[in-house]
């Protein structure tokens, strides 16, 4: 088991490793690095808050399900165990999420080179916005990850080359699920309206 050794009192260690006399530690370091660790001490209740809430609304929506399954024979939710539920006045409704994370396997790259023989031979006469489409779908960001959603929606043109036919079918036949995210999400009704506004819970969305 490794155990960090002992600051000597007097000393600050710096993010090299290095110990610092105290002493020679500007006041605005000092103030700085007071005010981070004070955040982050905060964040990380914020984080446990939310975390507890999370499994806590899982369970009760579970328990919930388990009810009205086994009180009216008919199990609750749609596809993936997506689920919404409405309080009796319409007023609020919280939503169950499960969204797959998706890759693609290699078949992905004989699709591309379908793609990249039909655009050669329509070359004469192609719509440049299709060119740009396809080139846009197999961008990667900067972790070098191509956005799946792109990629996918490119089955949803009305091409009837044979080529182009398989190339979808290679894209369709590459998708790998690799994982899956959860999540709650709890709206409000805006007034008397049919539009519900997100309760944030999210710092970015508060």
């Amino acid at each position: 088991m490794n155990t960090q050794p002992a600051i000597p009192a007097g000393y600050w260690q710096d993010a090299k490793g290095c110990l610092v006399p105290e002493s020679m530690i500007k006041p605005i370091d000092k103030e700085r690095d007071r005010l981070v660790t004070e955040l982050v001490a905060k964040a990380r209740q914020v984080s446990n808050v939310l975390a507890a809430f999370k499994g806590e609304a899982f369970g009760d929506i579970e328990a919930f399900v388990d009810l009205s399954t086994e009180q009216y024979q008919a199990p609750l939710g749609g596809k993936k165990g997506n689920l919404t539920l409405h309080s009796f006045d319409g007023k609020y409704k919280v939503q169950r999420a499960i969204q797959d994370r998706i890759t693609f396997d290699e078949r992905l790259q004989a699709a591309r080179v379908l793609i990249d023989q039909c655009l050669t031979d329509w070359t004469e006469g192609t719509r440049p916005e299709i060119q740009a489409i396809v080139n846009q779908a197999f961008d990667t960001d900067k972790e070098g990850q191509i956005n799946t959603g792109r990629v996918l929606a490119l089955r949803r043109f009305n091409i009837q080359d044979e080529r182009w036919q398989r190339a979808m079918e290679a894209i369709g036949e590459a998708v790998q699920v690799v994982g899956s995210k959860s999540y709650i999400r709890v709206y409000e009704r805006v007034g008397e309206t049919d539009h519900y506004q997100q309760i944030a819970l999210d710092i970015a969305g508060v």
